[in-house]
């Protein structure tokens, strides 16, 4: 997604928690520059450090005096049976997984509302926050992200009309995902969590996504092809949710 924006003419910036970027990004960042000119820019950040993320967002802001949108994908996941969970565990992927992503769109919606820049938020969800996943045990991670749907139609609601001082004009939804490969997800197929042929038959295409497959959904939600779309949850599954 970062990848689409920049090729869309967007400088991105990335946050995340470990100190160093993957070496993907390393090699995603020079790519981006040496074909289209254009940035892709990290900083270390913990979401659930609310005065750290909102200093952060501020100073990327403040660079070109204005923040045109955001996607929110923080997320960790734990795969444990209801009645063995701690609340402390529970707590934990909450404290990422819902508080996060509402700290990192309120820190944006607040450097939108300095600037008076009219922009775009996507919450990333899952398909985990309308179903069950068949077969994966993880009723925290699957209620968080029903959450983050919620989060998204209210944040859409409060935002949404221009202001007499001309804040707000914030569209705000959420994207729901299906079952992608991810070094999260096949650590869950390595560890036993869950069976990739049966994550391939619960849905009508036969097969899991690729991250690649969402760069056109992010650039959709963050640009102008959007522009009356708010409040909404915009599902690419594969049809596992339309059985």
């Amino acid at each position: 997604m970062a990848e689409g924006l920049v090729e869309a003419g967007g400088k991105v910036h990335c946050l995340d928690r470990a100190p160093e970027p993957d070496p993907a990004f390393a090699e995603s960042a020079e790519r981006m520059k040496r074909n289209f000119g254009g940035e892709l820019v990290y900083h270390q950040v913990d979401v659930s450090n609310e005065d750290t993320l909102e200093q952060v967002v501020a100073d990327i802001a403040a660079e070109r005096q204005r923040i045109d949108g955001l996607i929110a994908a923080a997320a960790i996941q734990q795969v444990t049976p209801a009645l063995d969970y701690s609340a402390a565990d529970i707590s934990k992927m909450l404290l990422v997984n819902y508080t996060g992503v509402f700290l990192s769109a309120r820190a944006v919606a607040r450097q939108m509302n300095k600037y008076r820049i009219h922009g775009s938020i996507c919450l990333i969800a899952s398909m985990s926050g309308s179903i069950a996943n068949r077969g994966f045990i993880a009723p925290v991670y699957n209620s968080s992200k029903a959450a983050v749907v919620q989060l998204a139609k209210n944040l859409a609601m409060e935002w949404g009309r221009v202001n007499a001082d001309g804040s707000g004009g914030i569209r705000v939804n959420s994207l729901s995902p299906g079952h992608i490969v991810t070094p999260m997800v096949s650590e869950n197929f390595e560890k036993g969590e869950a069976d990739r042929a049966e994550w391939e038959d619960n849905n009508m295409l036969g097969r899991l996504s690729t991250p690649e497959e969402y760069k056109a959904a992010g650039l959709f939600l963050l640009s102008r092809a959007s522009s009356y779309m708010t409040g909404s949850n915009m599902i690419i599954d594969g049809g596992t949710t339309a059985w």
